[in-house]
């Protein structure tokens, strides 16, 4: 009895996750944890075609992972179309040590809410080699109280038309990049971590 207890939790649980799967390469600790810390975000393409969603997409990612990882997010982007460079070798310009790749997947509003999915990969820019890798997907309201501030600040920058996604945006990357490991920073990151400012 207690057995099938714990089956049909663990199954309820794994019915709420948005998280379906993440990996980090098992070397990460001896080639990359001290290597590659300073990152480029890019969303290619933009969900459902539209700049400001790809907009949108970029900057949550940037302060989430400025702000709850140790990783140092220098720029963001988003683009338009199939990236022709899954290295991304031309945003690995001087300072940037790994691109964030972030693939929408399904970006549609669904009654009060939005439906999403994502996939998302850390590459080095040093041979393009992955780091990291996550899939996620899931629906959620888009009037939620507890992001009303978020929802706010974002339909200011980027327009009304922002506003509906943003709680569900926010919702299905935050749970996708709190899967990514940490870098381990010496001071001279640390403090450059400090001047972000995010």
């Amino acid at each position: 009895m207690n057995r099938l207890v714990l089956v049909l939790g663990l199954a309820l649980l794994a019915g709420c996750a948005t998280v379906k799967s993440s990996r980090v390469r098992p070397d990460y600790e001896t080639t990359d944890k001290t290597r590659v810390k300073r990152l480029a975000v890019v969303v290619q393409p933009m969900p459902d075609n539209r700049q400001q969603l790809g907009d949108l997409w970029s900057l949550i990612a940037r302060r989430h992972v400025n702000q709850n990882r140790l990783f140092l997010v220098k720029a963001n982007f988003a683009r338009p179309g199939t990236p022709e460079d899954t290295t991304f070798k031309d945003l690995c310009v001087e300072g940037i040590e790994g691109v964030l790749w972030l693939v929408p997947e399904s970006v549609k509003l669904v009654g009060k809410g939005v439906e999403a999915g994502v996939k998302a990969q850390l590459v080095r820019c040093s041979d393009g080699g992955e780091i990291w890798a996550a899939e996620a997907a899931g629906s959620w309201n888009s009037e939620d109280k507890r992001y009303a501030a978020l929802t706010e600040q974002y339909a200011g920058e980027l327009g009304a038309e922002a506003g509906p996604y943003v709680a569900p945006s926010f919702r299905l990357l935050s749970a996708t990049l709190d899967t990514l490991p940490n870098p381990l920073l010496n001071d001279e990151d640390t403090n450059e971590k400090i001047e972000l400012g995010e």
